[in-house]
Parts: structure tokens; sequence; C-alpha cells
């Protein structure tokens, strides 16, 4: 699949559930409203739409949430999409989890094929995680990827720069995740649903962390990719890797090589922009591929050149929808 700019798509996040068991400040409201049930597409709707994006030419998948271990019988999907990573079908199947269901799932994740798989983790402060996450339990966390280490699972942690919160412990963060072998990603804060905070306030660039850790740790820029959005840079002396995710301060648009689907079947041909074509009507409507094939490539064919994220004080966000409604 070619969009309009060129860019082969070839990677999709897709939504199990929109529920999570924490209401991280700058991810969610603090008085959410999920989706009803009846709403979210089935499991053997997931399972028909992911085998008909793989048809299409897509070679990795990520399951989102939400958190998308809370889902109960989850872990039957993923067994059935692992099918597709040891056919061949697909190169790679992973998932972005909050790591509070890890101690429970961690060894069946990686027998249903899962490799790799994102956490994200804003702090190591006790206090500042519960805060922050809003009444979220750092230890279980931790225990979880620890679960996932053990069963052979390499853990990425994605955190997200907070001015003002986490700003004073990136370097912490770095070191910490040197000292267990885990990748780092940081990501800046996107203006992605409204909350209860004014944006301006949490933003900070990550050119300005980075150079912060350059004062205390030697940083070598290299050409690893994921598929996803990290450019990324070798930690000396620790064998482990840096991500800069930065949607604000240097878009990445011009290798964007992916869609994201939510858990209704709504697909967003990007993540900052409000455009996106209904999958799920195709899905119900027949029992034949054609109408959902069709429907996919009609949303590629007007995936934007980019978004066109600002964050300015008192600015209303850039697009409605929390980030947990189109797929963390």
């Amino acid at each position: 699949m070619i969009d309009p700019f060129g860019r082969k798509i070839s990677y999709v996040r897709v939504s199990v559930t929109d529920r999570c068991d924490l209401r991280c400040v700058y991810c969610m409201s603090e008085n959410m409203v999920f989706k009803p049930k009846p709403e979210l597409l089935s499991f053997d709707e997931l399972e028909r739409l992911c085998t008909t994006f793989v048809k299409l030419g897509i070679r990795k998948i990520r399951l989102t949430g939400g958190e998308p271990l809370v889902r109960h019988g989850i872990m039957g999907l993923i067994d059935r999409l692992g099918g597709l990573v040891k056919s061949g079908q697909l190169d790679e199947l992973t998932l972005t989890t909050n790591g509070t269901q890890l101690v429970r799932h961690a060894e069946a994740l990686a027998k249903a094929g899962i490799r790799r798989i994102n956490v994200s983790i804003d702090t190591l402060d006790t206090q500042r995680f519960a805060a922050v996450t809003r009444g979220g339990k750092l230890d279980r966390v931790l225990a979880g990827i620890e679960a996932a280490k053990a069963a052979g699972i390499h853990v990425k942690v994605n955190t997200v720069a907070l001015r003002g919160v986490n700003e004073d412990e990136i370097g912490d963060l770095v070191a910490w995740c040197g000292s267990q072998g885990h990748d780092l990603a940081l990501i800046e804060t996107m203006p992605l649903g409204e909350i209860a905070d004014d944006r301006a306030d949490q933003y900070v660039s990550l050119a300005t962390i980075r150079r912060s850790l350059e004062r205390r740790f030697a940083l070598r820029d290299i050409d690893y990719r994921t598929g996803g959005p990290a450019r990324y840079a070798e930690v000396i002396g620790t064998g482990t890797r840096l991500g800069f995710i930065t949607p604000m301060s240097h878009n990445f648009c011009e290798a964007c090589n992916r869609v994201r689907v939510t858990c209704t079947g709504t697909m967003y041909m990007c993540l900052g922009q409000e455009d996106a074509v209904d999958l799920r009507a195709p899905l119900r409507a027949s029992e034949g591929d054609d109408l959902l094939e069709s429907a996919i490539l009609k949303g590629i064919a007007r995936k934007p050149k980019g978004h066109e994220f600002v964050i300015e004080r008192y600015a209303p966000a850039a697009v409605r929808r929390h980030m947990s409604v189109t797929g963390g």
C-alpha cells in the first residue's frame, strides 16, 4: 500500500480497548467515559481486520489500548495473530502496555511469539508514579517488566517528558534502563484530548532534554529503527539505545509508514488529523473481505502529508479524542 506521498504503509497499530486500569494525566481525563461494549470490535472481527491488513502488505502489527491486557480473553487473539508471525506472513507482532498485567501474561506472550514490548514508565519515584497515573503502583509495573525479561521478551521503556514532573530524573531513567538492559524512548507530550492541565505547562522539547543528558552520558546517533517514529542514539558503555520521539519540535511525518485503528474499527491515517475511515461497517456488512479491503485502500489514498501539532498556552487540543481512544 502506497500513500499519496509515496510512503509505503507497512505498519498498523490496532487498539483492542479504550479502557485502562491507570489514568495518566497526559493521556486521559480523570473521569473518562468509555465506549459501550457492543461498539467494540469482537475478537473475530479484530482477527479478520488484521489478516486483511496483512493481505494488503502490512508487515508489523502493534496491539494497543487503553491497556490491551485488561480486555478479557485477549490472549486468544494474541495467540492467533502470533500464528501469522510463525507462518512468515507477518514480520512482527508486538504491543504497548502499562505493565500492570505483565506478571500474569508475560510467559503466554512469549509463547505466542511476541519478542518485544513497549512499557510506559514516566518516573521511578513511587509517589510521582502514583500522581502521574492517578493511583498506579510502580512496584507492580517493575515486577511485570522483570517477568517479561525472564520470559525472554525485550523491553523498551516509553517515557513522556513532562516539565516540572519528571524532567529532573530523565538521566536516572537512562541510567536505570542501561543497568537493566532496556532500551528507552523519550516522547514529547502531544495535544490530544482535553485534560485538566494546560499542555503548555507540561511540554518540554527533547532537544533541551538531550543537551542535559549529554552532560552525563556519551550519546552516538545510530541508524537503528524499529518501524516506529523514534530516532535512536547509542548510550555508550551500556549496550542500550535511547530513542527520541519528537512530534512537536521535529516531526517525523516524512517517513510515516503507519495507520491506526481504534477499538471500534475507525482507521485514522494520521494521529494528528481528524480524517478517518469506518472499517466496522464493511466488516459487519459482508462475510467476504472485498468491502473491507476497498475501505482500507480508500483511506490510504487520503493519508495526509503530516500532522499540525501546536502547543500554545490556553489553546484547545489539536484533536478532541484522547490518546487512549486512538490507541496509545
